[in-house]
């Protein structure tokens, strides 16, 4: 009987594990990473050598004379933007400005007040929150970037990991 029920299910699993055996050559042989982005932000950074970021005035931690933004924020932008063999063109403006420009393509980045508790996370992809950025008076920060965009979040927020001082 044993022999029975066992050529029954053969099948079964045969079949289960072609299709495993499908899929994941499928996956591999496409070469996707993970994480990905799928307008390939952070590969557009890398070989134009651009990081596109948009800066809102937030205490000490991004003060904006002019056009020109400063501060613990703006260096740990242009600190990265750096890491990624890339130099930062700053565009100031309040949020909601930043956040159009974010959706349209015309910013690769967001840093301001920014809390998790941000109105823009239905349309703007939002990192976890950031204590310990000198500046911010106490606060966590997150960072804004374009929906979807993955691995450029992940990169940044790995980037913050290893250059924020404070309890995470």
């Amino acid at each position: 009987m044993m022999s029975t029920n066992f050529s029954r299910t053969a099948p079964h699993r045969v079949w289960a594990t072609a299709i495993t055996l499908a899929v994941s050559l499928a996956v591999t042989g496409c070469g996707v990473t993970i994480p990905t982005d799928p307008d390939g932000t952070l590969d557009r950074v890398r070989s134009s050598g651009e990081l596109r970021a948009g800066a809102t005035p937030v205490g000490d931690a991004v003060i904006v004379d002019g056009d020109d933004p400063r501060g613990p924020l703006v260096d740990l932008v242009e600190d990265f933007a750096a890491s990624e063999g890339a130099t930062v063109r700053w565009t100031v403006a309040g949020e909601e400005s930043l956040v159009d420009a974010l959706e349209a393509g015309e910013v690769d980045l967001v840093v301001g007040g920014m809390s998790d508790a941000t109105p823009w996370s239905d349309r703007a992809s939002v990192s976890r929150g950031f204590p310990g950025i000198p500046g911010a008076g106490g606060r966590s920060l997150v960072f804004l970037v374009p929906l979807g965009e993955n691995a450029m979040q992940s990169t940044f927020e790995t980037y913050l990991d290893e250059h924020i001082e404070g309890e995470r």
